[in-house]
């Protein structure tokens, strides 16, 4: 059936092509399309506006392409028809979460909770938002009981091994860290050879693949030096922008191309992120961040790269880290809101930032006042290099504040509410980095107190070093 734009046009309205078209939207929807699939919704509503379930739908869509307002008004809408549906609550739950309207998030989740507690996606959302409201007792609970209702679902299982991290009882975080392979965001890498689960391994080969991203892989390869002391030989994945930075890695036998795997005498693999819980890591074992090698000529670029001091504090800036990561719209911000830090007196701006979004640069005018350097820089060895000349380094999260911490660079790390559970929750510091400072948001969403926290510790950091003071920075 051709369906008709409803401005300015009459599409058939009997019972039989409203069908019809209802079913067309879903079945577009299932599809992935979601612009075409919102059109015939929306054109469907216009002549059965009473369908909960399909302004619910359309929440759902405007949802995924993080229209978020327009999904919180679908729901509500759908609850203004159905308004004990504890589906409905639990969506707008977690659009109401991604606004960072944490308190109204959690009434609608713990009414949807307590209309349907056996359901497990009411118990399991409200879970999720408990614990970035930074209340994991409870949300242990409510995973608990999601995993109850549902034991084949690993997702719970893996949201517990967080919340536990973020507590800081990592003997029990480590042992739920491994159910992420089960949740499909991760896969664990087939292989004819036996997994290396932290046994005895005097004189066997043990290949470490990579998992995750360049700042796990940061924060993980200082576990393999004490794989090595156990008389293993170490072979690493390595990714090609890490390789010069890695050449001359401690406790690592050869770095190996991901595209070729295992070497021929490999006896054991394992993931790389596996070595923090087999090490049973916490706050009081940590190993050192690995020592990293810059070459000169990466040093030597990375000076013309910025030009001449001319007396000011040099201060790289990131914005934004891997535009896949799916929570990095909350951990990112717009360049616009590093600008004003150039209008402290002695302050000249290095953007750090590569990737889809160096090109933010070019916005607000902030190419006038941060030197590129994310741009032009070709690999971490040079990163890490223009970050050694500078004087602090200001960033919201990314591989490149792993960078900072192992490089030993004051870094200032400005975190939102719910960060990386490496970070922990209420603290300023962190003892997997010596050099890393935290401006975390005091509530979810509230960036513009902690850029003027920055701001005001900018200005008071730059007047004591041109007054011939200490430098303080981290």
């Amino acid at each position: 059936m051709q369906i008709q734009e409803v401005i300015g046009q009459s599409p058939a309205t009997s019972p039989l092509d409203l069908k019809s078209l209802r079913e067309q939207a879903v079945d577009t929807h299932k599809s992935g399309k979601l612009q075409d699939a919102i059109s015939l919704y929306r054109q469907f509503l216009f002549f059965v506006p009473t369908d909960a379930s399909i302004w619910s739908n359309l929440g759902v869509a405007h949802r995924i392409l993080h229209e978020y307002d327009a999904a919180v008004g679908c729901y509500q809408r759908a609850l203004e028809i159905k308004p004990d549906d504890a589906g409905f609550l639990s969506n707008l739950g977690n659009a109401l979460k991604d606004l960072d309207r944490m308190d109204k998030s959690l009434a609608a989740h713990a009414r949807a909770a307590a209309l349907s507690p056996e359901d497990y996606n009411t118990r399991h959302n409200y879970g999720i938002a408990l614990r970035d409201a930074g209340r994991f007792d409870e949300s242990l609970r409510e995973f608990a009981e999601a995993s109850r209702i549902n034991p084949n679902n690993a997702n719970p299982r893996w949201d517990s091994a967080v919340s536990h991290l973020y507590k800081g009882d990592f003997e029990k975080g480590w042992a739920e860290y491994e159910w992420r392979w089960k949740i499909g965001e991760v896969e664990k890498r087939p292989s004819r050879l036996p997994e290396w689960r932290g046994e005895a391994c005097a004189g066997k080969a043990i290949y470490f693949y990579l998992e995750q991203g360049f700042g796990d892989t940061l924060l993980a390869v200082r576990f393999l030096p004490w794989v090595k002391a156990k008389g293993a030989k170490v072979y690493v994945e390595c990714k090609p922008p890490l390789r010069r930075l890695f050449a001359k890695l401690i406790g690592v036998d050869a770095l190996c191309d991901p595209a070729e795997g295992p070497p021929q005498d490999t006896d054991m693999v394992a993931p790389l992120m596996a070595l923090p819980g087999l090490f049973g890591a916490n706050l009081e074992n940590l190993p050192p961040p690995p020592v990293l090698d810059i070459p000169e000529a990466a040093r030597e670029r990375a000076l013309r790269l910025m030009g001449p001091r001319n007396g000011r504090f040099r201060v790289g800036v990131v914005w934004s880290g891997s535009v896949t990561f799916k929570r990095n719209h909350k951990r990112s911000v717009g360049v616009e809101r590093f600008i004003p830090l150039s209008h402290v007196p002695g302050v000249q701006l290095y953007s750090l930032q590569k990737g889809p979004r160096e090109g933010d640069i070019h916005q607000d005018g902030a190419s006038s006042l941060l030197i590129d350097l994310g741009s032009k820089v070709e690999d971490f060895a040079e990163t890490a290099a223009c970050i050694e000349a500078l004087d602090l380094v200001i960033m919201t999260d990314s591989s490149v504040a792993h960078l900072c911490g192992s490089l030993g660079k004051p870094v200032w790390n400005l975190l939102n509410f719910a960060a990386y559970w490496l970070y922990l929750m209420d603290r300023e510091d962190t003892a997997w980095y010596a050099s890393m400072r935290f401006y975390r948001q005091p509530t979810a969403g509230d960036w513009d107190s902690v850029f003027q926290r920055v701001q005001a510790d900018l200005r008071t950091l730059v007047t004591d070093s041109r007054r011939g003071g200490e430098r303080v920075v981290h």
